[in-house]
């Protein structure tokens, strides 16, 4: 769900005392891409009225989106990358004033790499509700306001149908492989089912078939945490002058998300019990635990990238995620999978269980990429999919080039 940044390779004290001097300023009522700010390498792609699962319309919707490498004559070489909750289509390249974190998959996508850019032409759209580019409740309606929260109710469903028409536009008929972790993958297991024609091999990393009551429970906390925020108020706060929007509540919500991002052994092996500062005891004299102080930082950091409204949209998107909804079951559902399929699970993760992976493998229609569900070995829980690239990449080699 997170990316791995380059703070997170330093001394726990480094943080506050070094890094945090980025976060120079109040943070901005949303941290949305908006018009008018620089491109980077954002291209856009307008779509036809989305028809989604409510029965509500959404016109004039636009798409954001990277590429890497080149689209052969035939059209054969092109695959889709789709990324996790906060991700966004900068899965490639250096942070700036355009891309807010650097690429996400850096080390898995390149000349050379996992997905060669010298054979594959590479595409990875922000989805739809995203707050990076592509139409979100950040962005502005045809009365010139910002949708906020009358933006319409997502489903995984209606993001595939977006990226579907995406791909129609761009004149992608049918994708060598569709690859995604985590929310990205759950993408993957509609695009598989709903659009069986559009590819032939399949990607579905550190995801589950439905969402779990007990994951849409650690959701619920995290969306009242925004709601919470007075400076949220109700969803309109885009004229909010810096630090009066509602960056409290979505820190919050961003600190709980962290904890079910990384794995016990790997945060208690990391900071253990150690101060924030030598100097300032946690215990009676007003100092603060590592830990702690990391949480913050991130959650601070994460205000500056992320939109509230934007999070409680693909939150909620999250939440619907149900291969088996109105197909008979999951089992059902996944039987219809026809594509060649690469499954894999981390056995640390404590968002998204390897056992849903399992449950995956075991009723896919299709030919399993080495068998069965592969089990990538991480200390660091769900965001192994993000970090272990050397675990990650080869297995992506051989669905590819398999």
């Amino acid at each position: 769900m997170e990316f791995q940044t380059s703070e997170d390779s330093v001394p726990s004290g480094f943080i506050t005392d070094e890094l945090s001097r980025q976060l120079v300023g109040r943070p901005p009522a949303t941290g949305a891409w908006r018009d008018g700010d620089p491109a980077g390498d954002r291209q856009f792609a307008s779509l036809p009225t989305i028809k989604l699962g409510s029965g509500k319309e959404l016109a004039s919707a636009r798409i954001a989106f990277e590429t890497w490498g080149t689209l052969n004559d035939d059209k054969s070489n092109a695959v889709l990358v789709l990324h996790a909750l906060t991700g966004d289509s900068h899965a490639v390249g250096a942070a700036s004033k355009a891309h807010p974190t650097e690429g996400w998959w850096s080390e898995i996508i390149g000349p050379g790499l996992a997905i060669d850019t010298d054979k594959w032409f590479v595409v990875a759209p922000n989805m739809l509700g995203g707050c990076q580019g592509s139409t979100g409740p950040a962005s502005l309606d045809r009365q010139g306001r910002e949708y906020g929260s009358r933006f319409p109710y997502l489903t995984i469903r209606d993001q595939v149908t977006a990226q579907k028409s995406f791909s129609d536009v761009i004149g992608i008929v049918k994708w060598h492989a569709i690859i995604g972790g985590s929310m990205g993958g759950m993408h993957v297991l509609e695009w598989a089912i709903s659009f069986p024609e559009a590819t032939d091999n399949i990607a579905v990393i550190a995801a589950p078939p439905v969402s779990t009551a007990d994951q849409i429970a650690l959701n619920s906390v995290q969306l009242e945490a925004i709601k919470i925020d007075a400076a949220f108020n109700k969803g309109h706060y885009y004229d909010a002058k810096a630090g009066f929007g509602p960056h409290r509540g979505l820190a919050l919500a961003r600190r709980m998300a962290l904890l079910n991002y990384r794995s016990p052994s790997e945060l208690n092996d990391r900071f253990a019990r150690a101060w924030q500062s030598e100097k300032v005891n946690p215990l009676d004299a007003g100092g603060r635990w590592a830990v702690e102080s990391y949480l913050d930082f991130h959650g601070n950091k994460f205000t500056r990238r992320f939109d509230a409204n934007s999070y409680i949209t693909l939150v909620e998107a999250m939440n619907s995620h149900d291969v088996g909804y109105e197909r008979g079951g999951a089992e059902k559902a996944l039987s219809s999978i026809k594509a060649r399929a690469l499954v894999a699970g981390i056995d640390s993760d404590r968002l998204f269980p390897i056992s849903g992976q399992k449950f995956i493998a075991d009723h896919i229609g299709g030919e399993l990429v080495g068998g069965g569900l592969r089990t990538i070995e991480s200390e660091f829980g769900h965001d192994g999919f993000l970090i272990e690239f050397e675990k990650v990449g080869p297995l992506l080699r051989e669905l590819l080039e398999g």
